[in-house]
């Protein structure tokens, strides 16, 4: 009888050992005792030699780490999971800046060592292979050069060579100043231009070439001349003449040349002009702003086949109702300001294009992560470019003719 007593005792102990087992890898309140600690461990050494594996843990439990003893990892209850769920995010888990487009492309101070052509729309594209106007010619000078942006597609920059040539061979134009045209690769620059991106896109001033080189200073500071008269409708006849007609009149004669922009008063002017031959000014699109320079864009070039083109330009010569409209717009009253202040709504900012909102091919002619890292001092968040990208950034890019001038800031 004594016998049945202690073997009853001994089997309820060993009960009691597994409950404290179980309890202990459940993550719950132990009370432990020295006696419960000796009983825990003598059952958990027999269960592992005899009893098998141990059961499944919660399905709330974290996933111990290799090394870690199961039995101490404790179960989250289910109201700290789903807090865990709605806690907003944390800084790691926080999605990288984007970096701007504009900040890209605006570091880049060479072209892309790639065969030429003009990729994606004049708004939002790049430019690949692009060629550097001279910043002199013999009837030419570039203007603003720490911009950088004498920079096109290889056929714009030969018809710009050709143009200023014929200007001053057959219309006494004593030569021009060429403003902006594109950056080494074109792209969303960071200022200014909504366009210029494909290096199909040139500004030329109104204002005639001086008979001498203009020092670097002269070219950063020299301001252009407006051509409007103190109306902001009609042309100031001290500075506009017959050679502004003549020099719009030659470039939207050409057939690579798809607009010519200028501001409306201009557009007036040239309509007025009395020209016999009229097909160009259909060319020729009214615009704000473009009074002391005017806007030349060619088609997309053959070799460029992802190029998008323009609509075409409507039938007529664009002096009639198009015009008027325009100079309604010139001439309309300002809207009456509301007779209580109105506190101003904020305005949210629309964001900068980036390289993920332009064509792919644009990530291979920024280059590798380098080139990246030029605008930004960090690497970006998507690596692995394309694999000729890669190999331009290890190659090396040649130095541009007009590298020297061109760079100067």
């Amino acid at each position: 009888m004594r016998d049945r007593i202690l073997s009853l005792g001994l089997a309820i102990a060993t009960c009691c050992a597994a409950a404290v087992v179980a309890r202990a890898g459940d993550g719950a309140a132990f009370p432990w005792t020295d006696q419960a600690a000796k009983a825990a461990a003598a059952a958990g050494t027999a269960q592992s030699e005899t009893a098998g594996p141990q059961s499944e843990a919660p399905a709330n439990a974290r996933k111990p780490k290799s090394g870690t003893n199961p039995a101490a990892v404790k179960a989250e209850p289910a109201s700290n999971l789903a807090a865990a769920k709605s806690a907003p995010a944390t800084e790691k888990s926080s999605k990288p800046d984007v970096v701007p487009a504009k900040k890209i492309f605006g570091a880049m101070t060479a072209p892309a060592q790639m065969k030429a052509r003009a990729i994606g729309a004049y708004s939002r594209g790049c430019l690949a292979g692009g060629t550097a106007l001279p910043i002199d010619g013999p009837a030419w000078q570039a203007m603003r050069l720490s911009r950088n942006r004498n920079w096109g597609h290889p056929k714009l920059v030969a018809l710009l060579e050709k143009y200023a040539g014929e200007v001053k061979a057959k219309d006494g134009w004593p030569g021009l100043l060429v403003g902006d045209i594109s950056q080494p690769r074109g792209g969303p620059m960071l200022t200014g231009h909504a366009s210029h991106q494909l290096g199909l896109d040139a500004d030329i001033w109104f204002t005639p070439m001086p008979s001498r080189r203009l020092s670097k200073t002269e070219r950063e500071n020299l301001a252009a001349t407006s051509m409007l008269a103190s109306d902001n409708l009609s042309v100031n006849k001290k500075v506009w003449g017959e050679g502004q007609v003549n020099i719009v009149r030659r470039v939207a004669s050409y057939p690579e040349v798809e607009r010519v922009l200028v501001h409306p008063a201009i557009k007036k002017a040239l309509c007025e002009a009395g020209s016999k031959d009229r097909g160009w000014l259909a060319k020729v699109r009214p615009y704000w702003g473009h009074f002391y320079h005017f806007h030349v864009r060619i088609g997309c070039p053959s070799d460029s086949p992802t190029c998008t083109k323009q609509a075409a330009i409507p039938g007529d010569d664009g002096c009639g109702k198009e015009l008027d409209d325009w100079f309604k717009l010139l001439t309309a009253p300002p809207k009456p300001k509301p007779p209580v202040a109105q506190p101003a709504r904020p305005v949210k900012p629309k964001p900068p294009l980036t390289l993920a909102d332009l064509p792919a091919e644009c990530r291979t002619v920024v280059g590798d992560d380098a080139a990246v890292m030029t605008a930004t001092g960090t690497a970006p968040a998507n690596k692995s470019p394309p694999a000729a990208a890669s190999k331009t950034a290890a190659t090396g890019e040649k130095k541009p003719p007009n590298k020297k001038a061109a760079d100067a800031k």
